[in-house]
């Protein structure tokens, strides 16, 4: 067995040889020509690589507009609206921003039924990380964060499909519209210095070791109009 099919055995496994080949040929173009070392690949989770191995072109214009994308939201974090996003990554409006915008850009140059099941595939990643113990954005992802993270997706997806022409700094405002008007949404809590208190739909507060090491818990999504205030 070759060095690349020992990078990717579990595609060349049930691929027909045809397509293997294509692909042996094709990979070297793809990942060096186009700077995206195998290092930077193999970070992905397998449902994401998967995506990429049998899209390598629109994972090519994936990586170039995720890119810009995260430019210019690291760009507007430090000069955004205080009165629509807050400074939460995880579960906030700021998170909500950035899956909502992110996916407006990419809707806008590849098919949307790309994009979702890409969107997919990093949600489905995230669950691996789970169970991995590892971490995103200082939280360990969980099924409440993920159902926010498509559903904002879906607002993205929408934007973009309808709004091809339009440049960035257009379709940010149409984001924070979005998210202003409480169409998308946001996990329901109480930000307190660098802790973040947790309610479910009822109003009630969370225990925190309700929440250690659980997938499904009894976190609550609202809409991102919703202004959390700390309840008993």
């Amino acid at each position: 067995m070759n060095r690349r099919s020992k990078i990717f055995p579990w595609v060349f496994n049930f691929l027909p040889s045809k397509k293997k080949c294509f692909l042996f040929f094709l990979f070297p173009f793809i990942f060096y020509s186009q700077s995206i070392t195998l290092k930077k690949f193999s970070g992905l989770s397998g449902p994401e690589k998967k995506w990429a191995l049998f899209l390598p072109f629109c994972a090519i214009r994936v990586k170039k507009i995720t890119a810009r994308a995260l430019i210019i939201i690291n760009d507007f974090k430090s000069n955004k609206d205080p009165g629509i996003l807050d400074e939460l990554e995880n579960g906030g409006k700021l998170d909500a921003f950035r899956h909502v915008f992110t996916m407006s850009l990419l809707t806008q140059k590849i098919k949307s039924k790309k994009i979702r099941k890409l969107g997919i595939a990093h949600e489905k990643g995230n669950y691996l990380q789970f169970k991995n113990g590892k971490f995103e954005d200082g939280e360990l992802p969980d099924s409440v964060g993920t159902e926010m993270d498509l559903r904002n997706n879906e607002i993205g997806i929408k934007l973009g499909s309808e709004n091809k022409k339009l440049n960035s700094d257009s379709i940010i405002q149409l984001v924070l519209l979005e998210i202003k008007n409480g169409n998308c949404w946001v996990v329901r809590m109480y930000p307190h210095k660098n802790v973040r208190i947790y309610y479910t739909c009822d109003g009630h507060r969370i225990p925190s070791e309700d929440l250690k090491g659980k997938w499904r818990n009894s976190k609550c999504l609202v809409k991102s109009n919703y202004n959390s205030v700390k309840h008993n």
